[in-house]
């Protein structure tokens, strides 16, 4: 689970109902004909924007921002370097007894292809393919949640613009500006608690996942590359290094 995530949502709502708190009762902010404005209009656009399929696919995604286990680069590099030495040592074929430490989908598969013999240039094509597709699905889903932040305050601002009409034309009747201008403001309130506290965070945090995830497919797409030419496991290390930070370099030789 993303601590960093639960405690920035529970920092945001905490703050906001505190305030709300402060200057009355709860049930002011509640108004069941703005919620059905923002979040059922925001849905409908959103349902015309994208197929259907891809906003199951896109929800589906979002788990990441909340629930996501991330390889350290530092341990992917580890893990490359020392089954290049064995390979160098004992052959490429020896690496298949390696496979049962391996609990990511994509390193495995990269192991499984150099265990079969695939030539260095089309394992990495194969490899760079997977994470082309690993950055369309992803890029989609933020997409998605870009686009709900961009459409939840303009629904907010026609519920504003319904509340409005609706008290002007019922100026007459002084019962009837009160609800009219609670749905006027509460639905650009609504709006923007969507777009500012939901949604556009969530996209911002399935970017930096996706970067991440690509990031170690990426080490693991060279690495293995480098590991079927045979290449020296301390030269490989220095060019593992260049996808990271200096700062986080750790050298396994010394």
């Amino acid at each position: 689970m993303d601590i960093a995530t639960i405690i920035g949502l529970i920092a945001a709502f905490g703050l906001m109902l505190s305030a709300i708190l402060q200057g009355g009762s709860l049930m002011m902010f509640i108004d069941i004909a703005s919620l059905l404005i923002v979040i059922g209009g925001t849905i409908g656009t959103v349902l015309v924007h994208f197929p259907f399929s891809d906003i199951l696919g896109a929800f589906n995604v979002a788990r990441k921002a909340f629930f996501h286990k991330a390889n350290s680069p530092i341990d992917t590099i580890e893990k490359l370097i020392t089954y290049a030495g064995k390979a160098r040592k004992e052959g490429i074929l020896s690496l298949q007894s390696v496979m049962n430490e391996i609990d990511d989908e994509f390193f495995l598969k990269g192991l499984q292809m150099a265990v079969d013999g695939q030539e260095p240039e089309a394992l990495k094509d194969m490899l760079e393919k997977e994470i082309e597709y690993v950055i369309e699905r992803h890029d989609k889903g933020a997409d998605i949640f870009a686009t709900i932040a961009a459409y939840s305050p303009a629904m907010g601002m026609i519920g504003t613009l319904i509340g409005l009409v609706q008290m002007l034309q019922n100026m007459s009747d002084p019962s009837s500006i009160g609800p009219a201008m609670a749905v006027a403001l509460l639905t650009t309130f609504y709006g923007a608690v969507i777009a500012n506290i939901i949604a556009n965070p969530i996209s911002g945090k399935l970017k930096l996942r996706s970067a991440s995830e690509v990031l170690d497919k990426t080490l693991v797409t060279e690495g293995m590359k480098a590991i079927l030419e045979g290449e020296n496991p301390r030269l490989m290390e220095q060019r593992l290094h260049a996808f990271v930070a200096p700062k986080e370099r750790q050298s396994n030789f010394g």
